[in-house]
């Protein structure tokens, strides 16, 4: 009989059980480590990057200082205040060829921008999110010329909340600020 056999001697624990219950016990600390580091993360987390768009000046930092590979910040259009022009300058170049959809003509370089004709002289605009790269070309050219109805913001189905945000540090117009995450959007209103 071998008195390191826990079926003989169930005060003593075998080498096998010993490392047996060690990972449990190791595998167990971790997950409640992890699910703690994960809540706590959360409550920490009470805000989130935005873009104020009042401070935006367009200078095309989110489309390339992002840590993601296609950046987490997307056009958005405030459909309240565009005009539907068939000219819109942040869909056109400020001087296009023809009003037609022709690469050519356009501001976006990913053709995010989809362009529908409602009637005549309305055309509806609407952004493909998944091929907006934030590059600001159409925001530019909307608050140049239009009403200013496009804007940046950021994608928290997206963003991953850096500490400190990539695209904040170097942000031309100071626009990026801490938002409540309750209300993570800031709204583009007419001045």
């Amino acid at each position: 009989m071998n008195p390191t056999d826990s079926k003989t001697n169930p005060g003593q624990v075998n080498r096998r059980q010993f490392l047996r219950d060690g990972g449990r016990a190791t595998a167990v600390a971790s997950l409640g480590g992890l699910l703690g580091m994960v809540l706590g993360r959360s409550q920490a987390e009470g805000y989130v990057w935005q873009i104020d768009p009042s401070k935006c000046v367009y200078c095309g930092n989110c489309a390339t200082h992002c840590v993601l590979e296609q950046s987490a910040v997307k056009c958005v259009h405030a459909y309240a205040m565009c005009g539907y022009c068939q000219l819109c300058t942040g869909y056109f170049e400020p001087e296009p060829n023809a009003l037609n959809t022709g690469a050519e003509n356009c501001q976006c370089p990913t053709a995010a921008i989809q362009r529908t004709y409602v009637e005549d002289p309305y055309y509806e605009y609407t952004i493909d999110e998944d091929l907006c790269i934030g590059c600001a070309k159409c925001v530019d050219g909307c608050t140049r010329f239009g009403n200013g109805s496009l804007f940046l913001q950021i994608r928290h189905d997206r963003c991953v909340n850096c500490n400190e945000c990539a695209i904040s540090k170097v942000c031309a117009g100071d626009a990026f600020v801490r938002v409540p995450a309750s209300q993570p959007y800031l709204l583009k209103t007419q001045h």
